[in-house]
């Protein structure tokens, strides 16, 4: 299988202090891929980098066969990789369709999707295609927290990704908004769609994702299955030796 991504020796400082530290990992092709840790262990930079927040200090990034260390953020987005936020950043003012329509950005001016035929159905048939075609005309601050989870997420697929990055998907949710939200991504992955997601919701994880990469200070202490990764004796002690916080709930 090939990789989608690919981090060789990548490092990142703030202020002199090593925040990552030559971390590298391959994320199969068409995989579902979580990216987890302790906090502070360097996911939501790690994050960053790949999606071009941050410039790396050392070493490299591949996407999709080519070489975006020196990308900016809309060359990547139309490389092919897209992201959602930890933090919800939809337009609270704008209705649920207005903000899906934005997810087109990289091809157009924002401004130029007002209006557009094209970009309105094809934002409708993407809500219809998650589930989430009774909210169209609905302002998005109306709308419950994990509707608007799911709509961040539809409007990060208007842009065509075949990579995408989702921080944090499941936080704050219930646990019929989690599912709601995890079947949507399998729906996602099914299309082809690479998924790599930051997570500290361990049911989540194991439910969705078969490849896992472990952080912990800035540094990848394991790389492997979802099935391996809580019998893994260094993830045990970077998660205070907890085999249950690996097992349970919320990591």
């Amino acid at each position: 299988m090939s990789e989608a991504l690919t981090l060789d020796g990548v490092s990142k400082s703030f202020g002199g202090l090593k925040v990552i530290n030559d971390v590298s990992f391959r994320v199969p092709e068409g995989s579902r891929t979580a990216l987890i840790g302790p906090n502070g262990a360097g996911k939501s930079t790690v994050f960053n980098l790949i999606s071009g927040v941050y410039p790396i200090d050392q070493g490299r990034i591949q996407a999709l066969g080519q070489d975006i260390t020196g990308y900016t953020v809309p060359q990547r987005v139309r490389h092919g990789i897209a992201r959602s936020f930890q933090n919800i950043r939809l337009m609270p003012h704008l209705s649920t369709l207005e903000n899906v329509m934005l997810g087109e950005h990289h091809r157009s001016h924002p401004l130029q999707l007002v209006g557009s035929a094209r970009a309105t159905a094809r934002a409708r048939r993407a809500l219809e295609d998650a589930g989430l075609g009774t909210y169209p005309g609905q302002v998005v601050a109306d709308l419950p927290y994990g509707v608007q989870k799911r709509i961040e997420v539809v409007r990060a697929l208007m842009a065509e990704p075949r990579i995408l990055l989702l921080d944090e998907p499941a936080a704050g949710l219930n646990s019929t908004e989690t599912k709601d939200l995890r079947l949507l991504l399998e729906r996602v992955s099914g299309q082809g769609i690479t998924l790599v997601v930051v997570e500290h919701d361990m049911p989540f994880v194991r439910h969705l994702c078969n490849h896992v990469v472990v952080l912990n200070f800035g540094s990848k202490i394991f790389e492997g299955t979802a099935e391996s990764v809580s019998r893994d004796p260094l993830v045990l002690e970077a998660y205070l030796g907890s085999a249950q916080v690996m097992e349970g709930g919320h990591a």
